[in-house]
């Protein structure tokens, strides 16, 4: 090759180190380099943290830029930085052999703090701190930019206890402080460790004189790292971290991990699979995750800082949250909390003819005071799907069900054999049942069997809609949060107590969590 090969790479002493590596092994081929240093955006900022400049490949743009309009033949980056998907004509050339790939941190006077509640630790990733949060949460991580020489600098001039590096960066410029520990718990970040090389697609004699420095190695481990970061779809503002390796057997390993922000939840995957059949670890690990409750992080992640639609009344676990669509974004927390009452063994294990239950709550509050196999209960009648179920799973059978305590109690002056029931309920339950069942001489020995606390909060004022399901959760909501929202109600009973206040309702068509978010759904769309 004839031409000067024009290497265009950040002018931090890091960068400048990888730059003239690359630059130290094509001249030992024997080709002519030249460096192009140049600035970046993540270079020029450094009043905000990484993940708030909302820029993928912050540190990797203007040299892709420079690239494109023909300044520069080559670029080098740590591999990290670089987003996985590339821009157009711009392709991978070369990944050098991996160094250190570890977090370190560095520490001022002594290790006694690890142990203790209080604890300030600074690093500039989202993915350190969500680690670090999620091994030590009493903790308090601040944020830290900067080149390496200055992150240094100022956790020698502040109150910190402690910053987190990558281990190959201090080491490549000779600069690791004297007090470190390896963070052997932390997964990088993919690719950590790794230089990559790219060039223009079109320019095939400089692919060529690249791709002798390429390591295969490494370029198999980082790929599958990549992959796992692309199938998430994760970038600055996501923790995520990944590891590859190659052990002696040639089987190829891959963990990964997807955490929120504060490190209160974390999800992780670690799959095998021998060389050459490896190349779909990536992927499969990233949907392992996916599958455990990962799209609904990556969906809490996106719309952080986003108002929130919709606010469900009930905690929703994490299959119903998932079943939200994403452009929902909904948040969601008790408004009852219940609480069982002792009910005397003696009331209990007599015998009943007739056992009517409206709610699971008076189910689960009797089994609190006695195991189901010394009740002697003949006919069991319930209100809802989800009672009927529990049910059966503790007793074995249900005599009816319906979806209604109204029609429960239709039914029961029809086709119930005796004129007498044992109702267990709530404090605050409904009267519908007792009063048509009065009416109609059945007898009603009614016990409280548990006790409902409104619990409800303050929530803001942008929510659109409000996902109720039963008629305590409207009387809790109303006692702090105005009416000018959508209702979406579990059953005709719901949505009977939420009409004297809301102009808006919409009743699921089967009165389950999972009929009430389809109703959502309907309304906001991906």
């Amino acid at each position: 090759m004839s031409k000067i090969i024009r290497l265009g790479t950040r002018d931090s002493e890091l960068a400048l180190w990888q730059a003239n590596t690359v630059k130290d092994q094509l001249q030992a081929l024997g080709y002519i380099v030249k460096l192009v240093p140049v600035k970046s955006t993540g270079d020029l900022v450094l009043d905000k943290p990484l993940y708030e400049l909302g820029i993928t490949g912050i540190f990797t743009k203007t040299l892709d830029v420079a690239m494109l309009n023909g300044d520069i033949d080559i670029a080098v980056h740590s591999m990290k930085d670089v987003p996985t998907a590339l821009p157009k004509g711009i392709v991978k050339a070369a990944v050098l052999k991996r160094g250190n790939y570890m977090d370190i941190l560095a520490f001022k006077e002594n290790e006694e703090f690890l142990g203790q509640r209080e604890g300030i630790i600074a690093t500039g990733s989202l993915r350190r701190q969500a680690q670090w949060l999620n091994r030590y949460p009493t903790h308090t991580v601040v944020d830290l930019r900067g080149n390496i020489n200055s992150r240094l600098e100022k956790l020698y001039s502040n109150e910190w206890n402690g910053a987190i590096f990558a281990a190959v960066g201090l080491e490549r410029i000779g600069l690791e402080p004297e007090n470190t520990i390896g963070l052997t718990w932390m997964l990088p970040a993919p690719a950590q460790g790794a230089i990559m090389v790219v060039a223009m697609e079109n320019d095939e004699e400089i692919r060529e004189a690249c791709a002798q420095l390429n390591h295969e190695e490494t370029d198999t481990c980082v790929t599958l790292e990549r992959e796992f970061l692309r199938e998430l779809e994760g970038g600055c503002s996501a923790p995520i971290g990944a590891l590859s390796y190659i052990d002696k057997e040639n089987m190829v390993t891959l963990k990964g991990v997807l955490l929120n922000v504060d490190g209160s939840k974390k999800l992780e995957a670690d799959l095998t699979a021998p060389l050459g059949k490896h190349q779909n670890l990536g992927i499969d690990c990233a949907k392992s995750i996916l599958a455990r409750g990962g799209k609904r992080l990556m969906t809490e992640l996106a719309n952080a800082g986003a108002a929130v639609n919709i606010f469900a009344t009930k905690k929703l676990t994490n299959e119903q949250q998932l079943r939200l669509n994403i452009a929902a974004n909904a948040d969601s927390d008790d408004f009852i909390k219940i609480s069982p009452n002792r009910i005397s063994p003696i009331v209990l294990k007599k015998e009943h003819k007739n056992v009517v239950f409206t709610s699971k709550n008076a189910v689960e509050a009797i089994l609190t005071s006695s195991s189901a196999a010394e009740l002697k209960f003949e006919n069991i009648y319930c209100v809802g799907r989800k009672t009927r179920r529990f049910i059966k799973n503790k007793f074995g059978k249900v005599a009816h069900f319906e979806n209604s305590a109204t029609d429960l109690a239709k039914y029961l002056v029809e086709f119930m054999e005796g004129s007498e029931i044992t109702y267990f309920h709530g404090n605050i339950s409904l009267e519908d049942l007792p009063k048509i069942l009065a009416e109609n001489n059945i007898i009603v020995n009614p016990i409280e069997a548990y006790r409902t606390k409104l619990s409800g909060k303050k929530i803001p004022e942008e929510v659109k809609g409000i996902m109720f399901f039963s008629p305590s959760n409207v009387e809790s909501y109303l006692k702090e949060n105005s009416t000018d929202k959508i209702a979406y109600c579990i059953g005709e009973t719901t949505a009977n107590a939420a009409k004297a206040h809301f102009k808006e309702i919409k009743v699921a068509k089967i009165p389950t969590v999972e009929s009430v978010i389809d109703l959502v759904n309907e309304d906001y769309k991906n």
